[in-house]
């Protein structure tokens, strides 16, 4: 390794410079200089990272120093050549970070890819990864298998060269799962060139190899116990066409023995577990425990792994591979046979004899395994034959050798069915096509060194001594040729060449050639042979040495290390001998593949019944088969002979070959998840050639720049004046001031290298120098934050002063406030003593002048009052005098008028009664007697009535004077009565007064009493005051709370129904989602239907071009496919069974069941889907009808409240009629008073009616309100009246209405409501019978879709119960007779419909006979005979069909191919996008179509649409590749659709018409099957015009994105490896994202100018977006290089520009910019804090568009450019991985970035009048007539 120099030591080696320790527990220990390194020095001062001191001396021979440690910036590299200090503890601590703190397993190691065994399945090697990783250049995406399979891919296509991958390391390291995945890489990225599925037959011999090859060992528990190189073969289109196997070095003796916690091969316990099967009852096999091949390891299980399903998984690889059941179960005999043949137990007769026990049950079931006879196998199982020249004896075995001899004969039979395998694998993997090119999977074993190392291990490591010469070459081939194509002066570089230790082992008389010597001398023994070795090569050779302690052992000095081989078996394993006679009698075997095993013939019956082929394939066979025709002497080579020769023939063809090497380690012996043991990292390092590889690149110029990449990188160690335009000559010129030592760099053509160590170098010198800026800026910002916090600190300070003087002053005047205020209080207070005083001297005065004045005012009311009482008595005696005369005069007066007027009537009387007694006066009398009667009558009434009066009121007035003189009487005896107490009393005025000052006495005490009552009263009131105030509170807080119950009611109701908007949100969004993903999956499979009639296309076309008697024109194909296609409703049956016939001839058995097996999983899938939807709906009516009980619940309180209110309404309303009726009631009191009134009884009469029309019109409000809606629902249906009475009608009626007042008028209005009822009656019953009628039809609708789907299921679970082949008989059965029914029940319908057809054209040609009738007599009515004579008829007038032309086309039928030709074929698209409207083409066709329907021609209409849909296919199959192509015909697709729905005549369709369109409309035909055909051809046109789009813009993306710096000078370019990267930095010729702006607006510029429609650009558009995120972030997930805090930037600015490229179109609304979501999430999450448990919180919220494993990905790939950044902390990602563990996603890592959104075609009508359209003449359409 190279050492620093004494020079550049002091530059260095200074304090805090970091250095590399060795230490025996990590290897390598990090430490940090405390002190400047000076030349003389003989230690270095050390601090650890654990903060502890130490002193490092150095070699005081050597002095060298310490190796220095990388930068941090470096640490993690993608590839270690990048790092500027290449050394050992560099490289594993590179590898140590990757591997345990960034997850990640792969590693560059300049050509070589370390892979290291994480011992825990990676989700890194799906199909998204695959597809990721192809077609990229190795250096551009971080290190992967798939990048080396993709790397081999490409050097074979372009350099025309046979690759190779050579996959070595220790057992448990990976190499099997590695070299798996680099064929399924292949397999993926190549697809096949046949249809036998070559790809899935290559991955099918994996499990197959796995069970016969592959056990569990200590370190591994799927170990590979061979090696293996496998050669998959390409066409000259490079795809797959076949494979071929070669094996080397099984390990036999794991057959018969295993070492504690290790297993046999694993398909010995795949039996074991499966020995339960009926079919493998005749194996007689049990636990893997009762058998001693099986047991020995004591571990028959491995966790995690099923035995049985293993089993199953090789027997279907087997079935996959040709090999059919019965040779499986013959194979599977043997299997057995052998582990029964372990079981035998032999007895020891004597010292050198043994014998077999009779009806040994194990070895009993071995003979009839193997077909053999007992006798003969015990016989050969214990004795053994000899042969000499003259005899042959036979010789007893001891026990030993005898089950010595039963082990060999055990492993040889596995031997030999091992490569019987392998044979037939070739076999099924070799085919008849020529091999064009191969690469090659190397599985090999890597350098092995045990405590017991024995003849396995020397192979092996051997085999690595070979390897690792071939490596060391290439590697030094690859660094020479660097030189020279960047013209650097070439010097030699010393490297190990481990050519003699090769010599050693396989030159003449070396160390296999003396091994095979010794084998063929008769006594030759293991103690003898090593006795040659000792002798022959330890004085002369260096490599080979003799242990101390030993004879019987040799130590061999190999690249990696020293391993000593123990001698003991040596021989015996290189021998490989087995017992000639036990073979003999296996040959004798009557089972035929057991013979076929043993036969030494070279045919041997395939299992196929296929004879073998070369398959292309001249150089390379399988070794053992060359040796089945050799003589027996040949046929006894040895192990090691052969080995030796396979190895050579390996070797010859690696180097043949561009080698690509993968390093698999093992990160430690305990099989635990993402563990690092540096020990054996390092062990596996050196062996494996990882640092051989980083020596010889140190020894030249390791670190390569180009010179745009060091003036990015270095720009801050130029000043201005050093920047010239040549840019190469800048770099020159700064790195000869930089560097003054001219041997640690040089120049290339392109690149400038340099020496180990320099690249820190300047690292440093761009760190100081950014460190120096640095403390400049912090010094400035922290002189402006002082003054800033001085200036805060002086202004706080004045603040303070300002606040503390102000409160001082506030201090001050409230103790003057409060003195003033005390003296004010004081005057108060004075003020009020002096007033209590003077108030009570006042009120004892003004008391007895109360008392003193209150005296003598009763004493003058006494005499006023006595003298008014004197006055009224003399009043009133005087008065009743006076009445008392004129009463007298009165009655004397009117006695004396009664008397004469008695006098005058007695003398009337008497001449009346003289008159009374003559007739003729009687007669005159009588004359008008009634009338006179009823007025006296009235008189008579009225004087009663005067007389009632007059009497009452006398009555009246006799009671009131009786009265009053009755009182006057009592009053004058009263007042008598008093004036004698007054004079009596006057004397007890003394008395009185003694008796006032009791009073007084008793009035003070009354107050007191009343005081105290007070005093009472009001401490009561207050009580009840507070009482009653309690009782209010209490009553607010119960309106309070009744108010919160009913805004809580309010709340939960609004909660309720918000709780249901949102659950049926989320189910109408569930909806739509399930809606999309049918869409989808719908699209998906019209896609694969497209693929799978292109595929029969090509089938045909085969077919055509193998028969040359049998081809067709393309009209024919074209036809013959259309027939095939799309059959109509109008197509005959029998053409409908020819067509099926011939399309069930053409496809291939396989592809049909594949069809039938995918038709009903969509069928169960679809069932599934309506069932959990019909249990949605369920569970959403049960959902729904608990919210109503809880909402119900919980309006409970309010429906009281309102209960209650109705109620006090009611009850006031029943008063007010209660008073109505009273008002009433005296309104007829009122009448009846009256009872001299005439009509009183009329009266009321009409208050009934007016009552009872008043209920009548109450009764009737609600009708009004019913009929007035009627009414304006019919005033809105009669649009064709007069706009005024329209008006008017209501008004009228409602002023009818508001008038009818009479009777009458109110019966009319009764009896048209009564009308209006019936009628609305009648409607709703019409309406029920019509709901019921449909609900019935429905129902028996259901009731045959429910027995269908019965009869279904109960068929599928017939079919389920039947074998395979028989079931899909049944099911295709079914189907025909399903297919059969309905054709049936079409021709049905269409004989139907044409009977209808037939009868209308009769009552048509009726209709027209009579109407043509009725318009020749109207005409002859109308014209007269000379007119129609003298003027002649024209024809036709030529404006007048201008004026009337219907917008239709006519043709021709033999000039539709001519239509299709001129108006599809050889359209071109610019010229009628640029210069004709949009859609012309779709615009003709339909008008042409219109004409078919108009003239009822049924096949043009089906021939024309039929050529349309086949020509468009057509040339979208020739011009596929052409944007414009694509995007004019989907617009025309789009736009014929919309016109067939336009004018189909469907009401939904019509809504936009004009009422020309709508006369427009198709008459006889309904296209809606078609309209279903042409909308999958539009939705195939999307989707090959997405797929154009992608191929155009895929290559702009990752350089537009992620590598082009759209803002200069933020990113900083690191240090790269020998891999040759993408720089960062786009040169001339690569995409920006002005590329793809460019591209997105030549995209929308087309789709525009040929008339898209906008919804449909804007999928186009989401599409596009979706495609740019994707690529971008899986790419940003992949390469470590681009996850920084810059790049993170730059993203967001690219982003930002698509957005306002989105803006400027209008298409911020479409859904794109939602698409780039989960981009953006990951550019802010390069850019925000990664330190705090708060940033883990930010960043889950804000990281809602990733998932857990992307964002992860992202944190553990997040590298700093600058050494100020910081790298994320392993504790912060585990903190994120917890916050997102209980996330609900799926676990994949990248974006599907072959998803298609599903499409959808809105509905678009068309403006455009069809009979304006005019044809140009470019189009060359002049047979088309319009009509």
């Amino acid at each position: 390794m190279e050492r620093v120099t004494a020079m550049a030591a002091s530059e260095l080696y200074t304090k805090r410079a970091r250095v590399w320790i060795p230490d025996a527990e990590e290897v390598w220990k990090s430490a940090e200089l405390t002190k400047d390194y000076k030349d003389g020095d003989t230690a270095l001062q050390l601090i650890l990272e654990d903060v502890t001191s130490i002193e490092h001396k150095l070699d005081p021979k050597t002095k060298n120093l310490p190796h220095l440690r990388n930068p941090d910036i470096l640490v993690g590299e993608n590839d270690l050549t990048a790092l500027s200090y290449l050394h050992e503890p560099a490289v594993l601590h590179n590898l140590k970070v990757r591997f345990m703190d960034s997850k990640l397993i792969y590693t560059y190691c300049g050509i070589v890819l370390v892979a290291i065994n994480p011992y825990e399945t990676l989700p890194i090697y799906g199909t998204d990864i695959i597809s990721a990783y192809s077609g990229q250049n190795m250096g551009d995406m971080d290190p992967h298998i798939f990048a080396v399979a993709e790397e081999a891919y490409k050097q074979m296509a372009r350099d025309e060269r046979n690759q190779s991958i050579i996959v070595s390391g220790e057992s448990g390291a990976g190499k099997t799962v590695s070299a798996k995945y680099a064929m399924r890489y292949f397999a993926t990225v190549s697809g096949s060139a046949s249809e036998t599925n070559v790809e899935e037959k290559v991955l099918a011999s994996n499990p197959i190899m796995e069970a016969i090859g592959n056990a569990k060992t200590t370190r591994n528990d799927n170990s590979s116990r061979f090696g293996k190189y496998i050669e998959i073969g390409f066409d000259n289109r490079y795809r797959i066409i076949g494979a071929h196997m070669r094996t080397y070095l099984l390990e036999k003796s794991r057959v018969v023995f295993q070492a504690d916690e290790e297993r046999n091969y694993h398909i010995f316990y795949q039996l074991c577990a499966s020995a339960d099967l009926p079919e493998f009852k005749i194996l007689r096999l049990s636990s893997a425990n009762d058998f001693l091949y099986t047991r020995q390891g004591r571990s028959p299980v491995i966790d995690g792994v099923d035995d049985t399903k293993e089993l199953c998984i090789t027997r279907k690889a087997f079935t996959l591979l040709g090999i059919n059941d019965s040779y499986q179960m013959g194979l599977f005999q043997v299997l057995a046979a052998i582990l029964h043949l372990g079981n035998v137990d032999i007895k020891e007769r004597d010292s050198d004899s043994c014998i077999i026990p009779p009806n040994n049950r194990h070895l009993t079931a071995f003979c009839e395994l193997v077909g053999v006879t007992y006798q003969d196998m015990s016989q050969w199982l214990c004795h053994r034959k000899l042969k000499t020249a003259t005899e042959t004896y036979v010789k007893t075995l001891s026990r030993l050798q005898a089950t010595n001899s039963r082990d060999a004969l055990s492993k040889h039979i596995y031997a030999k069915l091992f490569n019987w395998i392998v044979e037939h694998v070739n076999k099924a993997l070799i085919t008849n096509i020529k091999q064009h090119s191969f690469i090659g999977v190397l599985d090999i074993y890597g350098f092995e060194t045990f405590e017991i190392n024995s003849f396995e291990q020397f192979c092996i490591n051997y085999a690595n001594e070979k390897l690792q010469q071939q490596f060391n070459m290439h590697v030094f081939k690859l660094e020479q040729e660097e030189y020279m194509k960047e013209q650097i002066p070439w010097t030699l570089i010393d490297f190990y060449d481990n050519q003699p230790c090769i010599n050693l082992i396989e030159a003449k008389m070396g160390i296999l050639d003396l091994l095979d010597e010794e084998c063929k001398m008769p006594k030759g023994s293991d103690d003898s042979w090593a006795q040659k070795l000792y002798n022959t090569h330890l004085k002369t050779c260096n490599l080979f040495e003799k242990p101390r302690m030993s004879n019987r052992a040799f130590i061999i000095q190999h690249f990696a290390d020293k391993v000593e081989y123990q001698c003991d078996g040596f021989l015996e394993k290189n021998k490989d001998t087995v017992n000639e006679e036990q073979i003999n009698v296996l040959k004798a075997s009557k089972f035929d593949l057991l013979v076929e095993l043993f036969h030494d013939e070279e045919k041997a019956i395939s299992p196929t019944g296929q004879v073998p082929g070369t398959g292309g394939r001249t150089r390379l066979s399988i070794k053992p088969d060359k040796s089945r025709d050799k003589s027996s002497k040949e046929h006894k080579k040895t192990v090691g002979c052969q080995f030796r020769n396979s190895l050579q023939m390996l070797m010859e063809t690696l180097n043949a070959t561009t080698p690509h090497y993968v390093r698999c380690i093992k990160p430690n012996d305990f099989k635990m998840a993402f563990s690092f043991d540096p020990k054996r990292a390092v062990q596996q390092l050196r062996a494996c050639g990882v640092l051989e590889t980083i020596r010889i690149s140190a020894a030249g110029f390791p670190s390569r720049w180009t010179y745009q990449e060091f003036f990015s990188r270095y720009r801050v160690l130029m000043v201005q004046k050093d920047v010239l335009p040549d840019k190469k000559l800048t770099c020159k010129n700064v790195l000869e001031k930089l560097v003054q030592d001219q041997d640690k760099y040089q120049f290339g053509k392109t690149k400038i290298f340099f020496r180990a160590g320099q690249v820190a170098y300047l690292e440093k010198l761009r760190a100081d120098k950014l460190r120096v800026a640095c403390i400049r800026i912090q010094k400035t910002i922290r002189c402006w934050l002082a003054r800033k916090k001085y200036l805060r600190q002086r202004s706080a300070a004045i603040t303070i002063q300002r606040f503390t003087r102000g409160y001082q002053a506030r201090c001050l005047a409230k103790f003057m406030r409060r003195t003033q205020a005390a003296t004010m209080i004081q005057k108060y207070q004075r003020m009020c003593v002096e007033r209590k005083r003077y108030r009570k001297k006042q009120a004892a005065a003004l008391a007895l002048q109360k008392i003193l004045r209150a005296y003598q005012a009763r004493q003058k009311y006494q005499t006023l009052l006595r003298e008014s009482k004197s006055v009224i008595i003399q009043r009133h005696v005087r008065g009743w005098l006076a009445r008392c005369w004129y009463k007298r005069c009165l009655v004397s007066i009117v006695y004396l008028q009664c008397c004469i007027r008695r006098m005058r009537a007695r003398r009337e009387l008497k001449k009346l009664k003289i008159e009374a007694r003559s007739v003729e006066h009687f007669k005159k009398l009588n004359r008008g007697m009634e009338n006179k009667i009823m007025q006296l009558q009235r008189k008579i009434d009225e004087q009663h009535k005067d007389n009632r009066l007059m009497s009452d009121k006398l009555n009246s007035l006799e009671t009131s004077y009786t009265t009053e003189s009755e009182r006057m009487r009592a009053e004058l005896t009263r007042l008598r009565g008093a004036e004698e107490d007054a004079k009596n009393k006057g004397n007890q005025v003394s008395s009185l007064q003694e008796e006032l000052e009791r009073l007084r006495k008793e009035l003070s005490t009354t107050q007191q009493e009343k005081k105290n009552i007070e005093d009472w009263t009001q401490a009561y009131k207050d009580k009840m005051e507070k009482m009653v105030s309690e009782l209010k509170e209490q009553n607010g807080l119960l309106k309070t709370e009744k108010n919160d119950l009913n805004r809580l009611i309010q709340e939960q109701s609004q909660q309720m129904n918000e709780k249901m908007v949102r659950a049926i949100a989320q189910e109408t969004q569930q909806l739509e989602t399930d809606l999309n993903e049918e869409r989808s999956r719908y699209q998906n499979l019209l896609t694969e239907h497209l693929r799978l009639e292109e595929k029969y296309d090509d089938l045909k076309e085969e077919m055509r071009g193998s028969k040359p008697g049998h081809r067709r024109r393309d009209s024919t194909h074209s036809s013959n496919e259309s027939e095939y296609t799309y059959n109509s409703e109008y197509t005959d049956l029998e053409e409908g069974s020819r067509a099926v016939e011939d399309v069930t001839r053409g496809i291939d058995t396989s592809l049909t069941l594949k069809l039938q097996k995918r038709l009903t999983e969509l069928e169960q899938e679809k069932q599934s889907l309506r069932n959990e939807l019909e249990n949605k709906d369920e569970q959403f009516q049960r959902a729904r009808a608990r919210d109503n009980v809880e909402f119900k619940k919980a309006r409970g309180a309010e429906l009281e409240y309102e209960s209650l209110k109705r109620q006090e309404l009611e009850s006031e309303n029943k008063k007010l009629k209660h008073d109505l009726a009273a008002m009433r009631k005296s309104l007829l009191g009122d009448a009846a008073t009256g009872a001299g009134a005439p009509g009183s009884p009329a009266y009321k009469v009409l208050l009934d009616q007016l009552n009872s029309s008043c209920e009548e019109l109450e009764v009737r409000k609600e009708e009004v309100l019913i009929l007035r809606s009627q009414l304006v629902s019919q005033k809105e249906a009669m649009h064709h009246k007069d706009e005024k009475e329209t008006m008017t009608e209501p008004s009228v009626y409602a002023d009818d209405v508001s008038k009818l007042k009479d009777t009458d008028e109110i019966k009319q209005a009764y009896v048209g409501l009564k009308d209006t009822n019936r009628l609305l009656e009648h409607q709703l019953q019409t309406q029920r019978r019509t709901h019921d009628s449909e609900v019935e039809t429905l129902r028996g609708e259901l009731q045959n879709v429910k027995e269908e789907n019965n009869r279904q299921q109960q068929l599928l679970a017939q079919n389920l119960q039947l074998p395979p082949e028989a079931r899909i008989e049944a099911s295709l059965q079914h189907e025909i007779t399903r297919l059969t029914n309905e054709n049936l029940d079409l021709m049905e319908q269409l004989e139907k419909q044409d009977r209808t057809i037939r009868k209308l054209k009769k009552q048509l040609k009726v209709y027209s006979k009579r109407i043509g009738e009725m318009g020749a007599g109207q005409t002859e009515g109308q014209t007269s005979p000379g007119q129609m004579v003298d003027e002649p008829i024209h024809p036709v007038n030529i404006p007048r069909r201008e004026k009337d032309f219907q917008g239709m086309l006519e043709y021709k039928k033999e000039d539709e191919l001519k239509l299709v030709k001129n108006l599809i074929l050889e359209l071109k698209p610019r010229g009628v996008a640029v210069n004709l409207i949009p859609g012309l083409p779709a615009y003709i066709l339909f008008m042409c179509l219109r004409h078919a329907d108009y003239v009822n021609d049924d096949q043009k209409v089906r021939t024309l649409l039929t050529s349309t849909i086949n020509s468009i296919k057509k040339i979208l199959k020739k011009r596929g590749d052409d944007v414009e192509t694509v995007s004019f015909w989907l617009a025309n697709t789009c736009r014929f659709l919309h016109c067939l729905k336009q004018y189909s005549g469907d009401e939904a369709f019509m809504k936009h018409n004009t009422s020309r369109q709508n006369e427009h409309c198709l008459s006889n035909f309904d296209l809606a099957e078609y309209r279903q055909v042409i909308s999958d051809l539009a939705i195939q046109i999307y989707q090959q015009l997405i797929k154009c789009m992608e191929n155009i813009l895929w290559p702009m993306i990752v350089s537009g994105m992620l590598e082009h710096e759209t803002i200069q000078g933020v990113s900083g370019v690191k240090p790269t490896g020998l891999r040759k990267r993408t720089s960062s930095i786009a040169d001339e010729g690569t995409y920006t994202l002005d590329s793809i702006i460019r591209q997105l607006n030549a995209f929308h510029s087309t789709m525009c100018q040929h008339g898209t429609d906008p919804e449909l650009i804007k999928q186009v558009v989401k599409q596009q977006f979706y495609i740019i995120g994707a690529v971008t972030l899986n790419n940003l997930l992949l390469r470590k290089d681009m996850c920084s805090w810059s790049k993170g930037m730059q993203i967001r600015y690219n982003v930002s520009q698509l957005e306002e490229w989105l803006r400027d179109k209008g298409l911020m609304v479409c859904g794109a910019k939602e698409t780039l979501e989960p981009l953006i999430q990951a550019a802010q999450l390069l850019q925000v804090k990664k330190k705090t448990d708060e940033d883990a919180e930010a960043i889950c919220s804000m990281c809602q568009g990733l998932t857990t494993a992307q964002i992860v990905k992202v944190l553990n790939l997040y590298t700093p450019v600058n050494e100020f950044e910081e790298r994320v902390s392993v504790a912060f990602i585990r903190t994120i991985q917890t916050r997102l563990r209980d996330r609900c996603e799926s676990p994949q890592l990248l974006m599907d970035t072959k998803m298609i959104y599903p499409v959808t075609f809105p509905f678009s009508p068309s403006s455009l009048a069809l009979e304006t359209i005019q044809i140009p003449s470019s189009l060359n359409l002049a047979f088309l007539t319009r009509v």
